[in-house]
C-alpha cells in the first residue's frame, strides 16, 4: 500500500504511511491510480464534422478534399464549440493535457487557430492544450501559407507543424522542411510534423527531418507523426533513419486508430496495417507515443477522446500482449507524449503536478480489457471529473 499526498497542486509525498494528518483522504484500495493521460497528437479544429461531409474513398487525400468545403465555412465560434466539447470529453475520460495540430492555410486562414485557442482558454481550469500551426495543404503547394504560419505563431501557436510529404517532389519537400526549421529557430519553437503518412515506401521525408534536426542542433525538440511509409521502405533505409531519429531525440507519434482505416486502401489480399515500425523504433530506444489523432471527422468516423481506447486499439495493431508490451502501451499514452511535449512536471512522483486519475480496477491490464471510465480525474490537484456506472443483470427464475 502506497500513499500519495498532494498539496498546492503537486505530489509532495509518496510512500507507505505518508497520509497521516492530511485533511482529505480518498481510499484507493483495490483500484488503479495513474497519472492522467496525455494526448500528444489530436486535431481539435476538425472534430465532430463527419456527418456534414460528403462521402469519399477513405484515403488521406479523399479526406483532405472532403473537408475543404466545410473548412471554408468554419467560424471561430463553430471551432471553439466543437473543440471544447472534445476537450471536456477527454478530461472526463482521464486526459488533462493535449497537443493539437490546427490547420493553417489559405482555405481557413487563422480561424481554426483562433477557435482552438478560445476553447483552450475556456477549458483552462480542467486541461492544458498546446497548439501546433499545421500547414495541412503544404507550404509550396499553398502560396500564402508560410505568411499565415508566421502570423499563427505570433498569435499564440506553441509549436511549428509541417507536412513535407504533401509537396509535389523531393526538392519541394526538402524546402518545406527547411522553412519549418527556419520558423522554429526564429521563434524558438519545437517542431511537430506529419511525416510520410502514405503507403509509398519511396516517400522518405523522415530522413530529411532527422538530418535537419541534427544539422540545426534541434535535439529533443522534434516529433514526427504517422511515419506510415517507413513500414513499406527497405530495411536498410529503415535502420539508418531510425538511428538518426535516436541521435536527434526525435519522438514518433504513431496513430494506429486512424491509420488502420486510412492506409492500405489500395491493397488486395494481404492489406497493410497502416502503422509505422513501432517494434523496431521501440527496440532502438526511440520515444514512441500513441495519439487519438481524429474524433468523428473526415479521416476517422470514430473516436471519443479516450486514450484508454487508443491504447487498446494500438495494442492490437502493434501486437502488444506481453507484460513488457503492456507496460510500453501505458507509457505510450503517458510518459512518452509527456517527453515529446517536454513536460518536466509530469508523472506519479514527488514534485510532479498532480494530474491523476483513479480506475475501478486493480491493474492496467484490467483497465485495458474492461475499458471503464475513471472514477475520478484530478487536474493540478483539483477534482475535475467523476464518472459512475451501474448495471443489473436480470436472471430468469427457476
Amino acid at each position: 500500500m502506497v500513499d500519495v499526498v498532494v498539496e498546492d497542486g503537486r505530489v509532495v509525498r509518496l510512500g507507505p504511511g505518508e497520509a497521516a494528518g492530511v485533511d482529505e483522504v480518498v481510499d484507493c484500495a483495490g483500484r488503479l491510480l495513474l497519472p492522467a493521460f496525455v494526448d500528444g497528437h489530436v486535431h481539435l479544429d476538425k472534430v465532430l464534422i463527419r456527418e456534414e461531409l460528403r462521402d469519399h474513398d477513405g484515403t488521406l487525400a479523399g479526406a483532405i478534399g472532403a473537408i475543404h468545403e466545410r473548412k471554408r465555412r468554419y467560424s471561430v465560434e463553430d471551432v471553439r464549440a466543437r473543440a471544447r466539447a472534445v476537450i471536456e470529453d477527454s478530461v472526463r475520460l482521464g486526459t488533462t493535457r493535449l497537443r493539437s495540430h490546427v490547420d493553417v492555410d489559405t482555405i481557413g486562414g487563422l480561424v481554426p487557430l483562433e477557435g482552438v485557442l478560445a476553447a483552450a482558454a475556456d477549458c483552462a481550469d480542467i486541461a492544458e492544450v498546446q497548439t501546433i500551426a499545421f500547414p495541412q495543404e503544404g507550404l509550396l503547394r499553398d502560396p500564402g501559407a508560410y505568411a499565415l504560419m508566421e502570423a499563427a505563431i505570433e498569435a499564440g501557436a506553441d509549436v511549428v507543424g509541417g507536412m513535407p510529404h504533401w509537396e509535389t517532389d523531393d526538392a519541394a519537400r526538402l524546402e518545406h522542411v527547411r522553412l519549418c526549421f527556419d520558423l522554429a529557430e526564429r521563434f524558438d519553437r519545437d517542431i511537430d510534423m506529419h511525416v510520410d503518412e502514405t503507403d509509398d515506401g519511396g516517400v522518405r521525408t523522415l530522413e530529411m527531418v532527422a538530418d535537419k534536426a541534427l544539422a540545426r542542433g534541434w535535439i529533443g525538440r522534434v516529433c514526427a507523426g504517422h511515419v506510415c511509409s517507413l513500414s513499406a521502405a527497405d530495411d536498410g533505409y529503415a535502420g539508418r533513419v531510425i538511428e538518426k531519429c535516436l541521435r536527434a531525440g526525435i519522438s514518433i507519434a504513431a496513430n494506429p486508430v486512424t491509420n488502420l482505416v486510412l492506409q492500405g486502401r489500395g491493397d488486395r489480399g494481404l492489406v497493410r496495417r497502416g502503422t509505422t515500425r513501432i517494434g523496431e523504433l521501440r527496440a532502438a530506444g526511440v520515444n514512441v507515443l500513441f495519439g487519438q489523432d481524429c474524433v468523428n471527422d473526415g479521416f476517422y468516423p470514430f473516436g471519443r477522446g479516450s486514450m484508454l481506447e487508443v491504447a487498446l486499439i494500438s495494442a492490437h495493431a502493434a501486437h502488444l500482449t506481453s507484460r513488457a508490451d503492456l507496460d510500453f502501451d501505458l507509457q505510450a499514452v503517458t510518459d512518452a507524449p509527456a517527453r515529446a511535449m517536454r513536460l518536466d512536471d509530469y508523472g506519479l512522483r514527488v514534485g510532479a503536478r498532480a494530474d491523476l486519475q483513479l480506475y475501478p480496477v486493480p491493474s492496467w491490464r484490467e483497465a485495458l480489457r474492461l475499458q471503464p471510465p475513471p472514477d475520478k480525474v484530478w487536474f493540478r490537484g483539483r477534482l475535475v471529473a467523476e464518472n459512475s456506472a451501474s448495471s443489473k443483470l436480470h436472471r430468469a427464475r427457476s
